[in-house]
């Protein structure tokens, strides 16, 4: 999965950095001092830009933001 053609706002970044690192919605939610249901609805908006329909293709989505990131460091 390619995330250049996908919209990434800021805020999406942190979300999926934390994913990557192995953090749940609620670890997620406590570093960035957002709701656990704040943090469900970014990765929900990108699941749909990715057109990830299937809740199982998270990991997908993690590998592609790792992979990303590490091109980015």
């Amino acid at each position: 999965m390619d995330l250049n053609g996908i919209k990434v706002t800021p805020r999406d970044q942190q979300v999926l950095n934390l994913l990557v690192q192995g953090c749940s919605n609620k670890e997620i939610a406590g570093q960035l001092s957002i709701s656990p249901r704040t943090v469900k609805q970014h990765l929900r908006t990108l699941f749909l830009r990715a057109g990830i329909r299937d809740g199982r293709k998270r990991v997908k989505l993690a590998i592609a933001a790792f992979e990303n990131h590490e091109v980015i460091q």
